[in-house]
């Protein structure tokens, strides 16, 4: 996958490493203008994450290697987007 420039991922992970650790890895990624973690669920072992990452050639492989190598597991892509300008999302009647 090249020139991706926003991904949107549900993520598991484990306690440790922290959301700050995680973060910063991620964001330390070629390619990778930024990254942030929003913990939308916790149980006793694991967080349920939201990772937004957003860059100028994001490597979707060497995310979610970064992820894995931590003890997370992607549940799903939920959002992506490609070219030269980033488009928000639009609100439409189907809404």
């Amino acid at each position: 996958m090249g020139n991706l420039r926003r991904l949107v991922l549900d993520v598991l992970k484990p306690m440790e490493p922290t959301i700050a650790e995680l973060v910063q890895l991620l964001a330390n990624l070629e390619g990778v203008d930024g990254a942030n973690i929003s913990i939308y669920e916790i149980d006793r072992r694991v967080e349920n994450a939201k990772v937004t990452i957003e860059g100028h050639d994001l490597r979707y492989e060497e995310i979610a290697r970064v992820i894995e190598e931590n003890g997370g597991a992607i549940h799903s892509i939920d959002e992506v987007a490609a070219g030269r300008v980033l488009i928000e999302d639009v609100i439409t009647p189907q809404d």
